[in-house]
């Protein structure tokens, strides 16, 4: 990014750090760190030089941010990590805390993040700065580990994709099973047609459950056995009811644990199965063929309108915070090649 511009920050300027400012990231991080209490032990922050912070920028980036002309924010990127971008020296100015200067480095740092093509984001945070932990509680980061009072957070970032035909359906199922587990949820939503069922007979196909993997709208619910030793898949249809109270008449409680829970029209229903899930909307849309980034990309002449679908995968909660989900859902292979790699025939379009 060469830079954006953010009214909605009392006009903030995020940019990139180039290594030529480093003597400004330095400055920011030092009036930063320099205002926080003790810890024990200290934070090494204190001595970061203008070689270190240059050296930073030269091997993974960072920002700056102005506000009329004065820099008063700063990030390091932390690039030893493949598939992760990590955020060191996270630093406000501190006569500038109230003006929402961190939450907008978080908003450009993700964005480089998937400009990347990166899976996700990462920082330490010090157990005795509630506040720092507050902070990035709220911004959907949950802990992965701790070592001693240090809590490492992390971020998975969400996707969007087009899905052209119903084979490329089936296919994304099938690789979006082979990074599910027991325990795990999927609360699927999209109109009449989307294609709701269609990518739950891929994840059927992927896990190698009993099928056929039909839609379930007259039985509420179907289970289907795993023939390859896997979790059991729980297909669900909620249109019909009538809330979360209903739901839980299904009694599934006592089967997500077991099994891989997919309940179509889940919005606003589901997710109270686990902790964590994954949230996964299908729209009917005209054929624009998104690139991975989410650009669009010259319409094709050759796929159907009707046919077109995108799909967006967004995680939630803790047990999808170090998972590759980008990099498994967004390979530019095709998709049928995770079919062929379980030894499954080719998906049937349905």
């Amino acid at each position: 990014m060469n830079g954006s511009t953010l009214p909605n920050f009392h006009a903030l300027n995020v940019f990139d750090a180039p290594p030529e400012r480093a003597a400004d990231v330095l400055a920011v991080i030092r009036r930063s760190f320099g205002a926080r209490p003790a810890l024990d032990p200290p934070s090494t922050a204190m001595s970061e030089s203008v070689e270190s912070i240059r050296e930073a920028l030269d091997e993974g980036g960072g920002l700056l941010v102005e506000r009329r002309g004065k820099p008063i924010g700063a990030m390091l990127y932390d690039v030893s990590r493949p598939g992760l971008l990590g955020f060191r020296r996270v630093s406000v100015d501190p006569d500038h805390q109230d003006r929402g200067v961190a939450s907008a480095m978080v908003g450009v740092a993700e964005d480089t993040a998937e400009e990347r093509g990166l899976d996700g984001v990462w920082l330490d945070v010090r157990e005795e700065l509630p506040e720092n932990v507050t902070f990035w509680t709220r911004r959907r980061y949950f802990p992965v580990r701790q070592q001693g009072t240090t809590i490492e957070f992390g971020k998975t970032l969400w996707l969007a994709r087009e899905l052209p035909t119903a084979e490329d359906a089936q296919a994304f199922g099938a690789r979006l099973a082979s990074l599910l587990r027991a325990g795990d949820v999927v609360v699927m939503s999209g109109g009449l047609g989307a294609g709701k069922t269609t990518l739950t007979q891929g994840i059927g196909e992927g896990l190698g459950v009993r099928g056929p993997v039909t839609s379930p709208t007259f039985v509420l619910a179907r289970t289907h056995p795993n023939l390859v030793g896997g979790p059991l898949l729980v297909h669900v249809d909620a249109y019909r009811l009538g809330g979360a109270l209903e739901l839980d008449d299904l009694d599934l409680d006592t089967a997500t644990e077991e099994s891989v829970t997919v309940v179509e029209w889940g919005e606003g229903i589901a997710e109270d199965l686990s902790d964590s899930w994954l949230e996964v909307r299908l729209e009917r849309r005209a054929a624009t063929v998104l690139d991975p980034l989410g650009a669009e990309a010259p319409t094709r002449e050759d796929i159907d309108d009707h046919d077109v679908r995108l799909v967006t995968v967004k995680p939630h909660g803790a047990r999808w915070a170090r998972v590759p989900l980008r990099s498994t859902l967004l390979e530019p292979d095709a998709l049928v090649h995770s079919f062929q790699a379980r030894g499954l025939d080719e998906p049937r379009a349905l």
